[in-house]
């Protein structure tokens, strides 16, 4: 047994591992001693944009927060900004733009821009544009108005007039769900006829239309609240059911404006001009722009998206409606306050846009 203890197998492991042991124990002693003596501390970095996230979160404080529900001035810039981000990092514009979108929080989008800055503080190109436009935005804007840049919308006409046809709300709609006709484009051929009404029959106005805020129903050369001649009444219900009619629209629409009374002329022209229910007189206008729109069609010329070729063919009738390529916009002048006037959309609440103005599931 000593012979083993003192041979070469015994000592060169026993000793290797006494060894390893001991080093062991002083690596363990001095990572101890290092920890509690803080020898292995290292001196931390401040991040070189620090100074910038402060100012960022001083400049959209608590109190800057609270001015932006009446800063017209600040919203202009945020989308602004974006617009100009968009220019050089469309992706990081994006973001920001589905942020804002989303939150309508302005001082987190105004945040999110800041950020992104803090990277093209070096891109000249862009900060020049930024401080371009922040430069414009404590101008006085001298020119600045209030109300609308159409004449004819700032009128006192044109507020009764949108009170008035509020009333007709459920009733267009109804005529837009059975002809396939969009509402506000039934209401296009509405405004011209109602307005001009109103500015050359000062008198009426000021007796019954002003006061009781109502649409006026014309009884003598045309007829209703959307100023139908008896003639052009007459072609729209004969177009409706002659199959070989250039205005013909199927067999869905045949039955819309048939008569229950064996006198249709007195019928027509009582149903015309009631003032109660104005119900024909939209009927009569969605039939005849959708017999416009499908005799143009069928000449090859497509206007379904041009409502001011409709509404001028509306008012100029059948006789001048000829199919060609380049259409003008025309008709009677209206002048409101002496004034020559053009129509445009407002009233977009109750009758909005539709993707298409003609429907040919209606009817059916």
């Amino acid at each position: 047994m000593k012979r083993f203890f003192k041979s070469k197998w015994f000592k060169i492991p026993f000793f290797t591992g006494y060894t390893l042991l001991a080093l062991a124990g002083i690596f363990y002693i001095g990572t101890f001693l290092a920890i509690k003596f803080k020898w292995t501390n290292e001196l931390g970095a401040v991040d070189t944009n620090t100074r910038y996230f402060q100012e960022i979160r001083d400049k959209y404080n608590q109190a800057f927060k609270k001015q932006l529900s009446n800063d017209e001035i600040t919203h202009h810039q945020t989308l602004h900004r974006i617009l100009i981000l968009n220019k050089y990092f469309p992706q990081n514009a994006k973001y920001i733009l589905d942020a804002y979108i989303k939150t309508k929080d302005e001082k987190e989008t105004l945040k999110m821009l800041s950020a992104v800055e803090m990277y093209l503080k070096e891109n000249k190109a862009y900060i020049a544009e930024v401080k371009a436009f922040e430069k414009t935005l404590h101008k006085p804007h001298r020119h600045k108005q209030k109300g609308s840049a159409f004449d004819w919308m700032n009128i006192s006409e044109w507020q009764v007039f949108k009170t008035a046809v509020s009333k007709d709300h459920k009733i267009i709609d109804s005529v837009a769900n059975l002809t396939g006709v969009e509402s506000r484009l039934i209401v296009s051929c509405l405004v011209g006829e109602q307005i001009r009404l109103f500015n050359s029959n000062r008198e009426a106005f000021k007796k019954w239309i002003g006061p009781l805020k109502i649409l006026s129903v014309e009884s003598q050369f045309s007829f209703g609240v959307t100023g139908i001649k008896e003639l052009t009444a007459q072609q729209i219900e004969d177009h409706l059911k002659n199959d070989t009619s250039i205005y013909y629209l199927g067999k869905q629409y045949e039955h819309l404006l048939d008569f229950k009374t064996g006198n249709p002329t007195a019928e027509r022209i009582n149903r015309l001009t009631d003032f109660h229910n104005h119900f024909y007189s939209y009927m009569y206008a969605a039939l005849f722009l959708k017999q416009m729109k499908v005799q143009w069609e069928k000449a090859g010329f497509s206007i379904d998206d041009r409502p001011e070729i409709l509404a001028t063919l509306f008012n100029v009738g059948y006789p001048q409606s000829v199919p060609k390529k380049n259409p003008q916009v025309g008709g009677s002048t209206i002048k409101i306050d002496e004034k020559p006037h053009s129509f445009s959309g407002e009233l977009f609440d109750m009758f909005p846009f539709k993707p298409k103005k003609f429907d040919w599931n209606a009817a059916s």
